[in-house]
């Protein structure tokens, strides 16, 4: 591996130095992405991991969920044999690196392993990370984790090839809103430029994450919808939209968790309102919140006093209160913030 040295940006050059001369000299790299993985936090991950078999380091991958389970939608992906059962994962690794987790809780079963490795490297790019490794490779203005993972591969001087580069493109696209976000800039589109020319097809990749469904999300999107609540614009000129998804409602139509994802863009997408929201329910009974907001507020400040954290427009947190508490204390916060 012959590092690529480029000018200085977020992340200092002597970090990005440091991260190649860890990789460089670990007889086994491991890594990992934060629990229900999304297509950045789990396309980087295994983007990563494939650049380095190719060259022929020992890479082992995981994410930390009990039950471990690759979401449906992401089962396209290119390098899922890097992947082990978190038990199967080494309990003290050498060198570990993180993808798109801005805590070490976000890695689930795996935050404890974390915290025995020698060395942990993490890549990200949430405003609300912590710095929890001892190497953090974070540019809160990346529009992916992708976009740090790529830089990653070229700083260690690794080709990247078609499969590598459909994880990418998946990462850049989910974390982009398919190049909708305000965080898609004109080097983003050089990105996704430079990964098809690898010979990926971004039509067959679009399909795979937003146009496949099983006929019981359909259900259960009916069912959300017939809860959805509107409160429109007050004093503060902020209208909030939200529902939620019991897990009896999914288990009604044997529907996983991760398949319930995809509801908050049809809820977002009033114009009625500037922030949205929706509780899911997921398999131990507690609430997984995401919330979006088109731009008036930042939400990542007010789900990271619940708890939780993740981008301006869209972030989340957990909740083991029941809904209506929920709402009243993310209401609160939202009409303090404003």
């Amino acid at each position: 591996m012959t590092p690529q040295p480029r000018d200085e940006g977020p992340v200092p050059g002597r970090d990005w130095d440091r991260a190649v001369e860890l990789i460089s000299s670990a007889e086994e790299v491991a890594l990992a992405c934060h629990i229900s993985p999304d297509g950045d936090a789990l396309g980087s991950t295994l983007a990563v991991g494939l650049a380095l078999r190719a060259v022929g380091k020992r890479v082992v991958a995981s994410f930390g969920e009990r039950g471990f389970t690759v979401p449906r939608l992401l089962r396209f992906l290119p390098g899922q044999e890097l992947l082990v059962d978190p038990d199967d994962y080494p309990a003290a690794p050498e060198l570990m690196i993180s993808f798109d987790a801005p805590t070490a809780d976000r890695l689930g079963e795996l935050a404890r392993v974390a915290g025995k490795a020698r060395e942990l490297v993490v890549v990200d790019h949430h405003p609300s990370h912590l710095g929890f490794g001892t190497l953090n490779l974070v540019d809160p203005g990346a529009a992916a984790t992708a976009v740090l993972a790529e830089e990653l591969i070229r700083r260690l001087g690794l080709p990247v090839d078609r499969d590598i580069a459909t994880c990418l493109y998946a990462g850049l696209v989910t974390d982009t809103g398919s190049f909708r976000h305000s965080s898609t800039t004109s080097e983003v589109h050089a990105m996704a430029g430079r990964l098809i020319a690898t010979g990926l097809n971004p039509e067959e990749i679009a399909r795979e994450l937003w146009d496949r469904s099983p006929f019981g999300y359909l259900r259960v999107l009916g069912l959300a919808l017939e809860r959805v609540v509107l409160e429109p614009e007050t004093g503060d000129g902020l209208g909030l939209v939200w529902t939620y998804v019991t897990r009896d409602d999914r288990a009604a139509y044997g529907l996983p968790y991760h398949e319930v994802e995809g509801i908050i863009d049809v809820v977002r997408r009033t114009d009625d309102a500037d922030v949205a929201v929706i509780l899911k329910e997921d398999d131990e009974g507690a609430w997984q919140v995401s919330t979006r907001s088109k731009g008036g507020i930042d939400l990542s400040r007010v789900c990271a006093t619940l708890g939780g954290g993740g981008h301006a427009k869209a972030a989340g947190f957990t909740s083991h209160q029941p809904v209506e508490q929920t709402m009243a204390a993310f209401r609160a916060l939202l009409r303090r913030a404003a």
